[in-house]
């Protein structure tokens, strides 16, 4: 079977999306070049070219119409109507609009199997909602344009792969979304996903909501009364599953390789030790140099990989931004899309 194009949207245009873009496309000038590797850019075209010009890249993305019969290997295609020019680090509504239609276009693709996935630029949720699209970010929308309830996120940086329960909401709203229907969802598409990435026997493990996983009731119920039931029936049903597990230690454990993913409880849970270890720091300056990690969306109906970062307002536009996250990103919707 040929292979697909992967759709590459751009998110906010006024953020280092458009730089490492380019940066990711001349990297891998040589696969895009031999056909071994296609995919079809979607944003504002007048951030790739200026970014383009500002690296000197010398990337060149052919123009296409979203109905035409064939792409070459790298294209561009126009996500809307381009009002005025979208300046490298300030917030705008146009920016918000321009992230929205992309990854709209790139779902319809997918969905329609023109694109074997997409993979996401960072957006501004405050430029999104400026611009009238009300979402907490792309997860949430993604779900809406594909019709899908209770997708979930997984982080996956080197042997770190953490999924999550909950992800977008305060603190204090997250016991009530653990409910067995919830976290067997997440264990399951957990379970899928690690097996779409090779792993014939994924071993899974459930971090606790509470300290010491409860100290017997002393400090919460949840553990004992929801999890440990929902683990005990998913490894009567043949998966391989342990839990719940102190988030004081799981992680250590996840890291040193005695479990394939873990699933976490909430966002800062799941997201700081992935983050601890994917960002990269300049010990002489004290700044970040890169971040390693992408971000997958579990449980719709196409595949959707991202970086693990934002949209970096603070040095959009300086050709500074590293493109590393947007590489492994690719690699990830390759495995899973069956492309590599």
């Amino acid at each position: 079977m040929a292979k697909r194009h992967l759709a590459i949207t751009m998110g906010d245009p006024a953020g280092i999306g458009p730089e490492i873009i380019v940066k990711a496309c001349a990297r891998l000038r040589d696969r895009l070049a031999s056909g071994d590797l296609k995919l079809l850019v979607i944003g504002s075209g007048g951030a790739f070219e200026q970014a383009n010009r500002q690296l000197r890249a010398d990337v060149h993305a052919a123009s296409v119409r979203a109905d035409d019969a064939q792409w070459p290997s790298l294209s561009f295609l126009q996500a809307d109507e381009e009002s005025s020019a979208i300046a490298p680090g300030v917030l705008s509504a146009d920016g918000g609009r321009f992230a929205y239609k992309a990854v709209e276009q790139g779902v319809r693709l997918a969905v329609a199997g023109r694109v074997g996935g997409i993979v996401t630029a960072p957006l501004n949720k405050e430029a999104l909602n400026k611009a009238g699209y009300h979402y907490p970010g792309h997860t949430e929308m993604l779900a809406e344009l594909t019709g899908v309830r209770g997708s979930v996120m997984l982080l996956a940086h080197g042997n770190m792969r953490v999924s999550h329960v909950s992800t977008h909401v305060a603190l204090q709203d997250v016991p009530s979304r653990l409910t067995p229907e919830r976290l067997r969802r997440v264990i399951d598409l957990t379970h899928q996903a690690l097996k779409g990435l090779g792993l014939a026997h994924p071993k899974i493990a459930v971090a606790a909501l509470n300290p010491h996983a409860g100290e017997g009731g002393l400090f919460g119920r949840q553990d004992i009364e929801v999890s440990a039931p929902t683990i005990a029936k998913a490894v009567a049903d043949g998966l391989d599953v342990v839990g719940p597990i102190p988030g004081d230690t799981i992680f250590v454990k996840l890291r040193a390789g005695q479990y394939d993913a873990v699933v976490a409880m909430y966002h800062d849970q799941g997201h700081i030790p992935v983050k601890l270890l994917g960002f990269e720091v300049d010990p002489a300056t004290g700044k970040w140099q890169e971040l390693s990690g992408v971000n997958i969306t579990l449980g719709l109906p196409i595949i959707r990989t991202s970086v693990d970062h934002g949209t970096a307002f603070d040095i959009a536009g300086q050709g500074i931004a590293n493109e590393r996250s947007l590489i492994e990103a690719i690699e990830y919707a390759e495995r899973l899309a069956g492309n590599a």
